[in-house]
């Protein structure tokens, strides 16, 4: 039998017929056509379904970014399945395809929005269950996005539509999600625990940082401690290893360097032979040349050239790396993950600059051609002034004059019209482009957006519905836009599953069936007269 995860109406109907024949009368309340319907809006049963066919997606993507580095990737962060749901659908409808467009899952979102603690920072203090929690919800959210639409289109269908070709070659809503996993939730058996959960969930790609996973911050905060590499190949093994065991072979393993911003290590790895990667790491080590007669009791050294030194240690027991190590610290992660199983890198940078990504990413390239960045556009970096900067600099070089502007006050809205800003804004619009062709960079993504997009329209609804506005704040800046621009929830009743509902009542009881729809279901208001230019919401697409 065909696996159904892949089958068409087509072949749901034969299958369901076949079944109906096998039992016979017992059946009979069975009605084909609306049982392979269900079958048809339900493509994918499980998370490994899921998993199976995004990874896929991702090996056919980064295959082609190879060839040409204008197929890049991009995602949002998402903390909820509605959002999720939301933007897939936006995708679909702005740009007619979900074709390079992902899900990113941010720890630090999750940790914000998601833990039962409350709010917390990024610092893996939230329940590490939260994470495959909300893999599951999106896909959940997700599949249910695939539902309502098609179960639309064979509403279409029974009314005499020839929508047959779309049902047929329904394009899911189901895209790859790259899985935050933190530094591992613990030691390599609870990261490959916590990752094979992830998995069921659907997530195809884990990323993973190679912080401590006690003592983790932030990618843009300070205080960050990395491991030896030994113990984060111990992870990326862990996480290889999870996603053969369920069977996703092309399973995707994000490895993310901090050390660019990390001045701190909490273990001195043990050196084998001299140039081993603990030789390699301990020679980062910040140390100072020591006679043995000197040394304190309990003094950790080491030889170092022919000579003892004695590492420099924090009262908290940490050891400092050099000054200006950091560059030459990421290209090393970098290598020695590539080498060791990860199939993609994330480096975090203090700020979004493509000539400073390329030459980090090009000395990779040197060792591992097709080493490919997944970079996270933060909102950590305030954009505006940073790329003012590099304009500015630039401007500077060739000879412009610069005494209009106050270099210490770039942000003000005074610049906004002027050349600067339409530079620096130019470039800002050209980030990913420039990046995916400068710096290696396959997978863009922006890690917290609906967090701030939350804070932003409830700020801006607040401000006029509590005020002299009133109900109109919410009228005019909401409702009125989602109309005229066609915004799926409009009708949230739609949107949360009634109509869909609604006709699996029907299917179930037939005309015994108590249904929402009917002349006094008020969503009838949002319904476009016929005439009128807005087709989606005919449709409710």
């Amino acid at each position: 039998m065909k696996n159904l995860s892949q089958s068409n109406y087509s072949s749901a109907l034969e299958m369901v017929r076949n079944l109906k024949s096998k039992y016979g009368t017992s059946w009979d309340a069975i009605n084909s056509e609306s049982a392979a319907r269900m079958v048809t809006q339900n493509r994918f049963r499980t998370g490994l379904d899921i998993a199976k066919y995004t990874a896929a997606i991702m090996r056919k993507d980064m295959a082609e970014y190879d060839t040409d580095s204008s197929n890049y990737t991009q995602s949002l962060g998402c903390w909820h399945g509605f959002v999720a749901q939301q933007k897939m659908i936006a995708v679909k409808k702005h740009h007619k395809t979900t074709n390079k467009s992902y899900l990113y899952l941010s720890g630090w979102m999750v940790a914000a929005l998601r833990s039962e603690f409350g709010p917390l920072p990024d610092q893996s203090m939230h329940e590490k269950t939260a994470v495959p929690s909300l893999i599951a919800e999106i896909y959940d959210f997700l599949r249910q996005a695939d539902a309502i639409e098609l179960n639309d289109l064979f509403k279409r269908k029974e009314n005499g539509e020839d929508v047959q070709d779309e049902i047929d070659n329904f394009e899911t809503h189901i895209v790859p999600i790259i899985a935050d996993i933190d530094a591992g939730f613990g030691n390599e058996e609870a990261t490959y625990l916590l990752t094979k959960k992830m998995i069921e969930a659907g997530a195809c790609a884990i990323q993973i940082e190679n912080q401590v996973s006690d003592a983790k911050q932030c990618g843009h905060q300070d205080g960050k401690v990395t491991v030896p590499h030994e113990d984060f190949v111990a992870k990326l093994n862990a996480i290889r290893y999870a996603f053969l065991e369920l069977g996703v072979d092309d399973g995707i393993i994000v490895a993310r360097t901090d050390s660019e911003g990390a001045g701190l290590t909490q273990k001195l790895p043990v050196s084998q032979e001299e140039g081993d990667l603990a030789s390699q790491y301990l020679a980062f080590v910040e140390a100072e040349e020591i006679a043995i007669q000197d040394a304190k009791e309990d003094d950790v050294l080491l030889k170092r050239d022919g000579k003892l030194v004695r590492p420099v240690r924090l009262a908290n027991g940490l050891y400092k790396f050099k000054e200006g190590s950091n560059i030459d610290r990421v290209v090393l992660d970098c290598v020695t993950s590539l080498q060791n199983g990860a199939d993609l890198l994330w480096i975090e940078t203090p700020t979004p600059n493509v000539k400073q990504i390329a030459h980090m990413v090009n000395r990779v390239k040197e060792v591992v051609p097709n080493a490919k960045l997944v970079y996270n556009n933060s909102p950590s970096f305030n954009w505006t002034l940073n790329f003012r900067n590099q304009v500015f600099e630039e401007m500077l070089a060739e000879g412009e004059n610069m005494t209009g502007y106050d270099r210490n006050n770039l942000m003000d809205a005074q610049y906004d019209s002027s050349e600067l800003c339409h530079r620096a804004d130019q470039k800002i619009k050209t980030f990913q482009i420039d990046g995916a062709r400068e710096a290696g960079i396959f997978h863009h993504l922006i890690t917290l957006p609906t967090y701030h997009t939350t804070a932003l329209h409830m700020n801006d609804l607040t401000e006029g519905y509590f005020g002299e506005e009133g109900m109109l704040a919410y009228v005019k800046g909401v409702q009125r836009q989602e109309i005229r621009k066609g915004v799926s929830c409009v009708r949230h009743q739609r949107m949360a599953g009634s109509d869909l509902g609604d006709d699996h009542k029907t299917f179930f009881a037939g005309d015994k069936a108590l249904k929402a729809g009917g002349e006094h279901n008020t969503s009838n208001q949002f319904e476009v007269k016929k005439n009128e230019p807005n087709k989606e919401l005919v449709s409710g697409r």
